[in-house]
């Protein structure tokens, strides 16, 4: 408003709008229960201001969980404030605290400050909460040198002298040195305040200063509203203002100004702001808050480039809950996934839970619980924001007939089709069973439904974790299938072994690949001890964990499952993603504590994802899966043509003398011989 006649505008202030975080009322809840308790005694506390908020905001004393720590490191571009906690126990007490003498001893303490010069020497004493920022280059210049020589993030208050080509700024202790008598003067504040015509809530006290010590020599003072913000990613000083002020003469006051500062609520008068914390202070909630807090600081600090969208919204499908099911699942909810399902069709026994990480003795009694149902259990408990599933689902596999009876076919064509609805509705699928065969149907079913799939398979002290080729949706592929034969770089070639590189993810093989024989049953005429994984036990682990990193890795290439396989040789080039490498497969060696990265093609002749496999399966459907089931393995060595693969290489064996190459399916690995007809 204008003064009647005056001409001039009405300085007017913007104050604070307390922001206090959900990490602030958490650790008074923690301090108040543990510490506290029913001691009402004040307790310091330290906030902080900043003005780079957008235009329209209120200007914000922020208050977060460090707020107890007086000692705590300021956020960088803001200002520390420093205050008093009044905690009382009940409604009664705080209804009953005089607000106004409590203001008046703050306000007293501040004027302590400003007459005795304790302000200038240290003017956090005027607010508890400042930021600063500047208009013209050559200032923030100025203002980044002073905050550097001050050792300080930002400084609150400053002195400022300024031509047409120069800036120079000062600290308010050097008042008399830097003015020297001047009776005009400008001064800086760092200003949180988004008006465009008036100043925030920290120069109040400021000008009481200024006007207590210095006012009587003053003919005119000038106030600079430093205001910083970064606009898309550029530092913006444009909404800086500058004014003159009146002050009032103040060097004979000796009683204490009138006190102001109570904040509003909602209603626009002096009251308590009522915040409802219940959802604040709900477990689950602060559990959610909290979890990915590793993941945001590998973010922040170290891969501002890491894609965790990417990571954290990828649906997760579990084949397996065994040894290897749980680490997976353990480490994906460590990357943030929140979608994991398990599928098994066994029981916790009693010596899974040394091993096997999600269950407990108690889930062996009585029979064993469920695999699937156990694990759901457990992820739920370690962290109840995860939606996770569980299905005590069979897998129907080569070598393993299921014509017995009219019913026992029923339930294995329901379980197919339960297994196909569970691989459409997820992005990833994790192979993670104990044997050979009971990776085939899910493999055949990927690869039709263009689905990304990790493998992992352990032996003693061996594992091989890889990523299945994604094949080419039918419209794009325009190409034949790859053979073993087909076009690839070969980059080394050691006895007995030959490594490709630059294979495309559509060119890849899958764990079938390098086979030259149809999946059988595995287990037949063994003993249940003989049927056991016998591993070391940290080869799980492992395998485990590196099967989710070659699934994190995936997702941050831009090409996804498409990517190009990265081999051994490409370790001390520049990496694909921003955490490395994306491999075909990892082979470790745990005896020599060694891994190998190789890469093969596809095979025409592959068992599980050649086209002349996946176009009987989406043709005939089950009935083709049951002519597989309840067949010897020579069905599909027949319909791929790897029985006639195995003529052609006896009649060479036969009628050569001399060495021969046989090469496996996806041409990774060569077995040299010599052959001799006698």
């Amino acid at each position: 408003m204008e003064l009647a006649g005056s001409g001039r505008l009405v300085l007017q202030f913007a104050p604070f709008s307390s922001a206090l975080d959900a990490g602030f009322w958490h650790e008074l809840t923690q301090r108040k229960l543990n510490d506290y308790r029913l001691d009402e005694s004040p307790r310091n506390i330290r906030g902080y201001y900043y003005n780079g908020d957008p235009a329209g905001l209120p200007t914000r004393l922020t208050l977060e969980f460090s707020a107890f720590d007086v000692n705590a490191v300021t956020p960088p571009r803001c200002c520390p404030a420093f205050g008093t906690l009044y905690n009382t126990n009940t409604l009664q007490s705080f209804k009953s605290i005089d607000k106004k003498a409590l203001l008046e001893q703050v306000g007293k303490e501040t004027w302590d400050a400003i007459k005795s010069g304790r302000a200038i020497e240290d003017p956090s004493l005027l607010n508890s909460f400042l930021l600063l920022t500047f208009a013209i280059q050559t200032l923030q210049d100025s203002y980044n040198e002073l905050c550097q020589k001050e050792e300080v993030t930002a400084v609150p208050y400053f002195l400022v002298k300024y031509t047409e080509d120069s800036v120079s700024l000062a600290s308010l202790r050097n008042w008399n040195e830097f003015f020297k008598g001047q009776t005009k003067v400008t001064v800086g504040v760092y200003d949180p305040c988004t008006l465009t015509q008036y100043p925030g809530w920290p120069l109040r006290n400021f000008l009481i200063l200024i006007a207590y010590n210095w006012g009587s020599f003053l003919d005119s003072l000038e106030v600079l509203c430093f205001r910083d913000r970064t606009m898309q990613g550029v530092r913006d000083t444009q909404h800086s203002i500058i004014f003159e002020v009146k002050l009032p003469q103040m060097a004979s006051v000796t009683d204490c100004p009138k006190c102001v500062g109570w904040e509003k609520n909602q209603k626009g008068s002096l009251g308590p702001r009522m915040v409802n914390l219940s959802e604040c202070m709900d477990p689950k909630r602060l559990a959610e808050s909290s979890v990915d807090l590793n993941l945001k600081l590998m973010r922040w600090r170290l891969v501002p480039t890491l894609g965790l969208e990417n990571v954290v919204t990828t649906r997760c499908l579990l084949l397996g809950a065994g040894t290897l099911g749980c680490n997976v699942a353990r480490t994906l909810m460590g990357w943030g996934v929140r979608q994991i399902t398990f599928v098994d069709n066994a029981k916790v026994s009693y010596s899974n839970p040394v091993r096997q990480s999600l269950y407990e003795f108690e889930d062996c009694l009585d029979g064993g619980k469920p695999k699937a149902l156990a694990a759901v259990e457990k992820l739920q408990k370690i962290f109840p924001g995860v939606k996770v599933e569980g299905f005590n689902l069979s897998i129907p596999m080569p070598g393993h007939p299921v014509n017995f009876s009219a019913v026992t076919m029923q339930q294995a064509q329901k379980d197919v089709e339960q297994l196909e609805k569970l691989i459409c509705s997820h992005d990833v699928i994790f192979l993670l069973m104990d044997t050979r065969e009971s990776r085939w149907l899910p493999t055949v079913i990927a690869a039709s439904q263009r689905k990304l799939v990790i493998n992992a398979a352990l032996g003693f002290d061996t594992f091989v974790v890889m990523r299945h080729g994604l094949k080419k949706l039918k419209q794009e592929s325009g190409e034949p299938a790859a053979s073993a034969a087909a076009t690839a770089t070969i980059t080394s070639s050691l006895t007995g072994c030959s490594l490709f590189s630059n294979i495309p993810g559509h060119k890849l093989g899958c764990y079938f690949c390098n086979d030259v024989v149809a999946p059988g049953d595995s287990t037949r005429d063994r003993t249940l001890d003989q049927q056991c994984t016998v591993s070391r036990p940290g080869l799980a682990m492992i395998a485990g964990a590196l099967a989710v990193e070659l699934m994190v890795s995936i997702l941050q290439h831009a090409e996804g499952g498409y990517a190009v396989a990265s081999s051994s040789d490409d370790r001390l080039n520049e990496p694909p993603t921003s955490l490395g490498l994306v491999p075909h497969q990892i082979r470790g060696f745990l005896s020599r504590f060694d891994n190998v990265l190789p890469a093969s093609l596809a095979f025409d002749k592959c068992t599980a994802c050649s086209p002349v496999v996946l176009d009987h399966f989406e043709k005939e459907g089950f009935q083709f899966l049951a002519n597989v089931f309840n067949s010897s393995h020579s069905f599909l060595e027949d319909l791929t043509g790897l029985t006639l693969l195995h003529q052609e290489t006896q009649a060479a064996e036969i009628s050569h003398d001399k060495y021969f190459v046989a090469w496996t399916g996806s041409a990774m690995l060569m077995e040299c011989r010599e052959l001799k007809v006698g």
